[in-house]
């Protein structure tokens, strides 16, 4: 049987502000979301809700069929993988280290990690271009460079549904490009994921699925091609846009 993570009548809030009501969806394996919607609407919370690691106000969420409260949270931690935007605290261990903290939920040995725990932060390390700075102190690493290293850390989680809070946020070009394309290659191999965006183009090219949500609480999610238009974003983003074709692909454009 498939694993999927489920929504069902689900109601949002965070500090009287209500992010989605009654939204029912499903994200199954081999899909990928865009979520899309203005800075504030709610869209880190909504992702922390389907992680568990926020209490709705009313429905559920479940994984695989069973309400994540049921689960343990060594199992969820094995299957969902989850990278917020801000991470508390610092971390005074090197690269690789930093990386290997993805095996945690796996991890067997009563002491350290066994040998295919430590196998896989180098190919996780690879996906995100950081062979170099392996051995390199974490809290010396750019912005971007934390980024990757933060990202390497979820695949070397191996999850199989992952929730991605702007991913993309302090990445240059190339790597924002790279980065698209070690998600697609997840979607390949049947993981499902929702990723939290900002550029429409992005979306366009990577995610099958949208989840719109709007400043007043009401959300459209489904079909990328069917949901993204001009009328639908002028709606989500509260601005007149440009919708512009360049070698095929379409672009929107702030009109302001």
């Amino acid at each position: 049987m498939q694993a999927f993570l489920e929504a069902r009548k689900l109601t949002v809030a965070i500090g009287g502000k209500l992010i989605c009501r009654e939204l029912d969806m499903m994200i199954r394996p081999g899909e990928c979301w865009g979520v899309l919607g203005q800075n504030g609407v709610g869209k880190t919370t909504f992702l922390r809700t389907l992680a568990g690691l926020h209490t709705p106000q009313a429905g559920m969420v479940s994984w695989n069929g069973v309400a994540l409260a049921a689960h343990a949270r060594r199992s969820l931690a094995q299957n969902i993988g989850v990278l917020l935007q801000n991470e508390g605290g610092e971390f005074w261990g090197s690269v690789q280290e930093y990386v290997l903290l993805g095996r945690f939920p796996h991890r067997t040995a009563l002491f350290g990690c066994n040998v295919q725990d430590e196998a896989l932060v180098p190919q996780a390390l690879a996906q995100m271009e950081l062979e170099g700075l392996a051995h390199q102190p974490y809290n010396t690493l750019s912005g971007g460079e934390r980024q990757r290293a933060a990202i390497a850390q979820a695949l070397a989680q191996q999850a199989q549904c992952y929730l991605l809070d702007e991913p993309l946020q302090h990445l240059d070009l190339r790597h924002q490009a790279q980065t698209m394309q070690v998600f697609s290659q997840l979607k390949e191999q049947g993981c499902a994921l929702m990723v939290v965006l900002h550029d429409t183009l992005w979306v366009q090219r990577c995610c099958d699925h949208v989840l719109l949500l709007f400043a007043d609480g009401h959300a459209l999610h489904g079909a990328a091609h069917e949901l993204l238009t001009r009328a639908h974003l002028e709606a989500l983003y509260q601005c007149p846009l440009r919708e512009l074709f360049v070698e095929g692909e379409r672009w929107f454009v702030a009109g302001v």
